[in-house]
């Protein structure tokens, strides 16, 4: 096959996805969905991306399972720990001047960085006042995070993350140990709702203090990056925060004059009053 043909069947296998289920993986960078599809498809049954087409079409489940394989849901506890300490230390307490607290923690995954950022907001005394929002495209992943069960043998990193993050007990507090598996406090999802949203096609998201969106903008062009920030800042009260992941940043794109950084190498930011 000629490169040339490969990128019109990519082409034709993007547009059924969005023309018929609505995803829109068109503006995704386009190496990383390339790869993503050439990886799929020994896994697919099919001969060729064309034949992936027609069976898409006409297979939702098959859909369901092309989709979960294009999801990135590389994540852990307290990923990057002193992102978490920078958010404990300067923008919670700024979060507690508010009655009321809204966060939407977007783009999900397995959901480990969401309980995490509901252990400090309990250590600092407010989860109570807290409520938050926890999405992502990906329903296996949501269903995972919905439950909170994690594999036992990431344990190790999951506390020194912690500890390193600016805890304030032992992390064992958070979670049962049953065999080879973790269970996370229940206690900690009871001001969590969880939803399917899709980043690409779905609209404003409520008027939230703080919005999280780390290691996701990066499989996006630089259009569809634009896109998702735009949706963000509408989703922001001023003078609320994004947080983004530490290889992301708003430097050079279309919403970058409507916030201040608050600290760069976290790669957190606040919208201008």
């Amino acid at each position: 096959m000629t490169q040339d043909t490969e990128k019109i069947e990519i082409d034709l296998l993007l547009e059924a996805i969005f023309r018929k289920y609505g995803y829109d993986f068109r503006n995704y960078a386009r190496a990383s969905i390339e790869r993503r599809i050439r990886q799929f498809l020994p896994k697919s049954g099919c001969r060729s991306i064309l034949e992936m087409v027609e069976k898409l079409l006409r297979d939702k489940p098959f859909f369901s399972r092309m989709v979960r394989d294009f999801s990135i849901t590389v994540t852990e506890m307290f990923r990057d720990p002193h992102v978490y300490a920078r958010l404990r230390q300067n923008i919670i307490p700024l979060l507690g001047t508010h009655p009321f607290i809204k966060i939407w923690h977007a783009g999900c995954a397995s959901g480990e960085e969401a309980y995490s950022l509901a252990i400090i907001l309990k250590e600092e005394g407010l989860y109570d006042r807290s409520t938050l929002f926890v999405t992502d495209f990906n329903d296996e992943a949501l269903e995972k995070a919905k439950h909170g069960i994690y594999p036992i043998d990431r344990i190790k990193d999951a506390t020194r993350n912690y500890i390193a993050g600016g805890g304030k007990t032992s992390f064992s507090e958070y979670y049962q140990a049953h065999y080879n598996s973790i269970a996370i406090d229940g206690a900690l999802r009871k001001n969590m709702t969880f939803a399917n949203y899709n980043l690409v096609t779905d609209g404003v998201f409520g008027e939230m203090q703080l919005i999280l969106c780390r290691n996701v903008l990066i499989y996006f062009d630089r259009e569809l990056q634009n896109r998702v920030l735009e949706l963000f800042t509408e989703s922001l009260c001023r003078g609320g925060f994004l947080c983004l992941g530490t290889k992301e940043s708003l430097l050079f794109s279309s919403v970058c004059d409507q916030f201040d950084v608050v600290d760069d190498k976290a790669k957190i930011y606040k919208k201008r009053q």
